[in-house]
């Protein structure tokens, strides 16, 4: 928890310069375990995808420059990137002077952000500058059910609020298929501060054995007072459906609303194919959920 907890909770100043030391990393190891995710290449493929929303910093002639920033980067890597030392992180370039022209400074503003992370995650990161919108934004998930809006949800009943895989176990449906569905109930707390955490998530599962719809909707709902990061709730579903249902085909996606001016996007599968294929691009920024 010291290395998690070394800028949540805390009043911290925000630095008023260029400060890549106030980021921190958390090992991915440490709720893995909890989780018998000890192989997780194994397991599932995967992207963090990140969008901050509050990104700037100055022109060396003095004039502001904002935008998007999307961050994205593997799961495989050996750290997070722990939120609140994100958000200060971004904020120290407010008033950094980068590059004669804008363009200069942006060029110089990314590959400072994808130098400085991957040194922190210890892997790859990829990270593009929005100054608009794009003329086109792409959605990884419009044929997906959502699973508040079945019929059966009048006839079923939530009672359960810490995570609770025998809502799985008990109701499972012994044909094989493929269901597509996503729920926009999702909500978790902060590991640390308890705050809560709103998202969206997506499932895409084939397999000899499948949940029944409102069984799969009892447990996202099950997850309501978990204290985990954004992540560890994205993995500890996965490996879930993984071991209770035995897919040829899964994939979780956990699309959050941001907290901070950054939202973070998870997305594990057992291959990079069954992946939203642009969500986990850093140059393609996708459509916005309700509630992002």
């Amino acid at each position: 928890m010291a290395q998690e907890g070394k800028l949540l909770g805390k009043t911290i100043r925000y630095p008023k310069e260029y400060c890549p030391e106030i980021l921190v990393g958390v090992p991915r190891y440490l709720n893995r375990e909890t989780y018998e995710i000890y192989q997780p290449m194994e397991l599932f493929c995967g992207y963090d995808s990140w969008h901050a929303y509050e990104a700037s910093f100055i022109t060396q002639k003095g004039l502001p420059v904002t935008g998007v920033v999307k961050i994205v980067y593997p799961a495989h890597s050996n750290y997070i990137i722990e939120s609140k030392s994100l958000k200060l992180y971004m904020g120290s370039f407010n008033m950094t002077p980068l590059g004669k022209t804008v363009e200069e400074g942006i060029e110089a503003f990314v590959k400072t952000i994808e130098a400085d992370l991957s040194k922190l995650v210890q892997s790859d990161v990829k990270a593009y500058f929005y100054t608009k919108p794009p003329r086109k934004q792409f959605f990884d998930f419009n044929d997906y059910s959502v699973l508040e809006e079945n019929a059966l949800l009048k006839n079923t009943t939530c009672d359960i609020y810490y995570e609770h895989p025998a809502y799985l176990e008990k109701n499972i449906q012994y044909d094989a298929g493929e269901i597509k569905v996503c729920s926009h109930l999702l909500k978790s707390n902060c590991k640390i501060t308890g705050q809560p955490d709103w998202g969206s998530i997506y499932i895409h599962i084939d397999s000899l054995t499948l949940p029944q719809e409102m069984s799969l909707l009892q447990y996202i709902v099950s997850l309501r007072n978990e204290n985990h990061f954004h992540e560890e709730i994205c993995e500890m579903t996965y490996k879930r459906l993984w071991d209770i249902f035995k897919p040829d085909k899964l994939m979780v996606s956990c699309l959050y609303t941001r907290r901070g001016g950054i939202d973070i996007c998870p997305a594990r599968a057992n291959r990079d194919e069954y992946l939203p294929k642009h969500l986990i691009q850093a140059d393609t920024l996708t459509a916005r959920t309700f509630r992002q």
